[in-house]
């Protein structure tokens, strides 16, 4: 079974169209949250979102917006969000609404738990690099998964212990790690055995950044997707 991995698309459509034209097939995917936020085209990474058939977690900005309440977040990360509510129609901010806080499922004999912040605060907190591997025994055996997904922090990392794995694919429209290529993962599972392929890929961030300056959205959240930061 090949699985589509993505998260943190945050209204980037163009990011979103490249990574699925150059996953080619696949029979399963899981968005890790935050479909909506920051980027020019919130409604239609919601359409493609679910036309495409992933399977999603609420990120923190897709709360947000579904609660219309963007108080925790940061000037322009709330600015962009009240612009994203009223861009989106009453139909997808419900749909929004609806997003489940962690996903638990079983893919070709792999149990997959999916969260965007952790097991312990699924919306909210931040596991970097820096201290994953100190936290993956404790989340996995927490979640008796065999893979943990998680996002939010925009950085792309794998924890293997053994044959399980916590993975973060990092950020298909925001990339905070330095590189400014839409990040994602592809897994094979077979048999039980996970092999991860973590993959970069290019699109046009000057026309997403176009896009987002003709909108009005916040200028820092544009200039930043130039240098992946």
């Amino acid at each position: 079974m090949k699985l589509l991995v993505v998260s943190d698309i945050h209204g980037n459509l163009l990011a979103l169209e490249r990574v699925l034209e150059d996953a080619g097939e696949f029979d399963g995917a899981i968005c890790a949250g935050d479909i909506v936020g920051y980027g020019p085209e919130p409604g239609g990474c919601v359409e493609k979102v679910r036309e495409t058939g992933f399977r999603c977690v609420a990120g923190n900005h897709d709360h947000a917006v579904a609660m219309g309440d963007a108080s925790d977040f940061n000037p322009h990360a709330s600015e962009a969000l009240a612009i994203h509510r009223r861009l989106l129609s009453r139909w997808d901010v419900e749909w929004l609404g609806r997003l489940p806080a962690w996903l638990r499922l079983e893919l070709g004999g792999v149990k997959v738990a999916v969260y965007h912040g952790s097991p312990r605060r699924p919306l909210r907190e931040y596991v970097y690099p820096s201290y994953a591997r100190q936290l993956a025994h404790e989340f996995l055996n927490q979640t008796g998964a065999d893979v943990l997904i998680l996002g939010h922090t925009h950085i792309p990392y794998a924890v293997r212990l053994g044959p399980r794995a916590l993975l973060n694919p990092g950020s298909v429209g925001q990339p905070r790690d330095g590189d400014p290529r839409a990040s994602y993962m592809v897994l094979e599972l077979d048999g039980g055995v996970v092999s991860v392929d973590h993959r970069r890929v290019e699109y046009d961030v000057g026309e997403v950044a176009r896009r987002m300056r003709q909108l009005g959205l916040p200028e820092p959240l544009a200039a930043r997707l130039f240098h992946g930061m």
